[in-house]
């Protein structure tokens, strides 16, 4: 669930918080610019902030105008305000989403290329999971763990399909960026060092 910070506009805090039940969205208060500051969390920069102060104090590396909804045009229906908040929510989860950056390769989640400078390749979904859990555990995965938690195991299927579509995996890459370590095997199973 993403979140909207309201820094230093109780009122609107107020009327989003008594309809909380009803959004897509977690709402966090904050009295100041100060106190968002020392709560904020660098990792995740998918948050939405909206403000009464100027926006420009808290812009820094992380925050860009895009993490910023400015409601300089009141009077505004709270349908209206909603619907500006979900469109700047889907705009940011979109922007979040757009590159990966792994082993000096980008992997794009919306339009699944997996590029390394002008080069690109067009990945599956599936190839993208495989890709995403190898790299997100820094751990050897073997092929009952790959059945488990990318194709979500069954009891009837093949320890082939997984090596197989690794094997594919590997061999697309090792062919169009001539990189035969991007997903390395050992006994213990496949990772992304």
């Amino acid at each position: 669930m993403q979140n909207v910070s309201i820094i230093n506009f109780n009122s609107l805090y107020e009327i989003l918080d008594e309809i909380k039940e009803n959004l897509s969205f977690k709402i966090i208060k904050f009295e100041n610019e100060e106190n968002f500051k020392k709560k904020l969390d660098l990792d995740r920069m998918d948050c939405l902030i909206i403000s009464k102060t100027d926006h420009k104090l808290l812009l820094n590396d992380n925050l860009t105008h895009k993490n910023f909804l400015d409601l300089n045009g009141l009077p505004l229906s709270l349908k209206k305000l909603l619907e500006l908040i979900s469109i700047k929510l889907i705009k940011l989860k979109f922007n979040q989403q757009s590159n990966v950056v792994i082993k000096g390769y980008e992997l794009n989640l919306n339009s699944k290329f997996f590029s390394k400078g002008s080069i690109n390749l067009k990945l599956t979904e599936k190839e993208i999971e495989v890709i995403l859990y190898l790299n997100n555990t820094k751990i050897k995965h073997n092929v009952t763990d790959l059945q488990k938690n990318i194709w979500g195991y069954s009891a009837d299927m093949e320890t082939h399909t997984v090596e197989t579509h690794i094997y594919r995996l590997r061999k697309k890459i090792s062919d169009l960026f001539e990189d035969e370590k991007f997903i390395l095997s050992h006994k213990n199973g496949y990772f992304i060092s």
